[in-house]
């Protein structure tokens, strides 16, 4: 899966449209709810080394939140790797240059955007009652 991809899958499946938060750094791209404005993916373009890899090739690579249970089976797996730039018991990241298989980062964006969805609270019993 390609950048191009993932953003049209984002756009399609979402209805998100992509920010651009640094002027400075515009290959990176933030995709975020639109009420809680919480990130759920990250796509930003790196260097190779920063994933760990050999060489200074710029990749293109996006940052998800994962569910700790999970993080560590995930990263047996090619084209993902520990999050660059953002914290490890939460964060993944997944080379966007045909290594991971589309499936996984799809599966990963899902479970991303719906970690990181707004949490309605149940109305209290109480209240209810007084309606």
């Amino acid at each position: 899966m390609n950048r191009e991809k993932l953003e049209k899958y984002i756009l399609d499946t979402y209805g998100i449209e992509p920010d651009h938060p640094w002027q400075d750094e515009p290959d990176n791209t933030v995709f975020r709810h639109q009420i809680n404005r919480k990130w759920f993916a990250l796509i930003m373009k790196i260097s190779e080394e920063k994933l760990g890899r050999e060489g200074r090739r710029p990749v293109d690579a996006v940052n998800l939140k994962c569910e700790t249970a999970l993080i560590g089976s995930m990263l047996l797996e090619p084209g993902i790797y520990p999050a660059y730039h953002m914290n490890k018991d939460h964060w993944i990241t997944a080379a966007l240059d045909g290594s991971a298989a589309d499936e996984t980062i799809l599966m990963l964006l899902d479970l991303s955007f719906s970690l990181t969805a707004p949490k309605f609270k149940k109305r209290d019993k109480s209240q209810s009652d007084m309606i």
